[in-house]
């Protein structure tokens, strides 16, 4: 990981860091703020009567805002302190299904439009008196209706474009299902970030005897959508690389989409190799199973699969038994969205986490330094494998 000593911060911060960690997100948030004390404490010091660095230094950046309910359900957003002047930063975790609230007497699970919802009433709240505002995404709302075929609606983009008309100068998000759809806020801040380096290190840190060459190794894609990610991936381990392309009925449409008929493979043999699915998420997680099942029949070794979303929609009975039955030998998501203590207790789970990766972006932006060189983990990346084949700790 870069270090955070290792940046140049040459500028004074934009104002004063605030955190505000949605319902939902708060895991995540408490991990974040943390490293942000943490870092701070240590550095502090050399700032402490500079009034360009006033707030530099606290005991917590999180802000209490909350959004309470009437009974109907309706719902207002409170802060329960001043933000004026502050730099604030707004972590929303849209997945997470676990939060519930109480409508006319019943249990609602929240859905994503009620954390997007929510998002905005707290925005609202802050009312214009912050000095920036910028919002850490890590799934994009309605990242997977992002382009339009035809009668439909383009949920993503106009998400996007109400963000930024509430006032939203950053938006922080993680591998969106198609980085173009920023192209409907041109004019403002959009970054999207990729989890490889977390994953290379999550295998690393679990797998001892992988062998990380072309030819013990594969990086798959299970979709012709996914390519990039896979070519970086092989790319930066020096592997071949193959993809699946889904074939589908497009005479029938089964629960708004063309079924797959079949997943096609295009690339060399995998035939004792280990091989790496990379994707953005497992949903159902169907297509992960059935093109782990394909890469089995062409007798591939082990087969991980990495994906910075485990949405394990359907639950994890499918997961369990690929396991049992050795197709799958690990799995691999990040902690932005919520995790279910049932996912994190699975043996064949690995759990990458992105809190400190957010804290030195959160840390970087709040200077108002560059942050290309933390959003490419090339050098990290090829440090990594270097410890990992001298036989180092990762």
């Amino acid at each position: 990981m870069l270090r955070r000593t290792e940046r140049i911060l040459e500028n004074i911060p934009v104002g004063s860091l605030g955190l505000i960690s949605l319902t939902g997100c708060e895991q995540l948030g408490k991990k974040v703020d943390d490293y942000l004390v943490k870092w701070r404490h240590e550095s502090g010091n050399e700032y402490r009567d500079d009034i360009a660095f006033s707030g530099y230094e606290k005991d917590t950046f999180l802000i209490d805002a909350r959004v309470p309910r009437f009974g109907s359900g309706e719902a207002k957003g409170i802060l329960g302190e001043s933000v004026r002047g502050k730099d604030l930063y707004l972590m929303v975790d849209v997945c997470n299904y676990s939060v519930t609230y109480s409508l006319t007497g019943r249990t609602n699970h929240m859905s994503p439009d009620d954390h997007f919802q929510n998002l905005k009433r707290v925005i609202a709240a802050v009312g214009g008196k912050g000095r920036r505002l910028n919002v850490i995404m890590p799934f994009l709302y309605e990242s997977r209706q992002h382009k339009r075929s035809s009668r439909e609606s383009l949920d993503c983009a106009l998400a996007l474009q109400e963000l930024v008309r509430m006032g939203v100068e950053n938006i922080i998000t993680f591998d969106a299902h198609d980085p173009r759809v920023q192209n409907a806020i041109p004019l403002s801040g959009f970054e999207t970030v990729s989890p490889t380096y977390q994953f290379i290190k999550g295998l690393l840190r679990t797998v001892k005897d992988l062998q990380i060459d072309s030819d013990h190794m594969m990086a798959i894609s299970p979709d012709e959508g996914g390519t990039n990610r896979a070519v970086y991936l092989a790319n930066v381990l020096g592997l071949d690389m193959g993809m699946f392309y889904k074939r589908r009925d497009y005479t029938r449409i089964v629960d708004g989409r063309n079924p797959i008929v079949a997943h096609e493979f295009l690339g060399s043999s995998v035939e004792g190799k280990d091989v790496i699915i990379i994707d953005d998420m497992i949903s159902s997680g169907d297509s992960i199973i059935e093109v782990a099942t394909e890469l089995k029949r062409r007798k591939a070794k082990r087969i991980f699969a990495a994906a910075t979303f485990g949405l394990f929609t359907n639950g994890m009975e499918r997961f369990d038994k690929a396991y049992e039955d050795g197709i799958i030998s690990g799995i691999l998501t990040t902690n932005l969205i919520y995790q279910t203590p049932e996912l994190l207790s699975k043996p064949y789970y690995i759990n990458c986490d992105m809190s400190k990766y957010i804290a030195l972006i959160i840390d970087t932006l709040n200077h108002d330094g560059s942050i290309s060189s933390i959003l490419s983990p090339n050098e990290r990346i090829q440090h990594v494998i270097q410890k990992y084949k001298n036989g180092e700790p990762v």
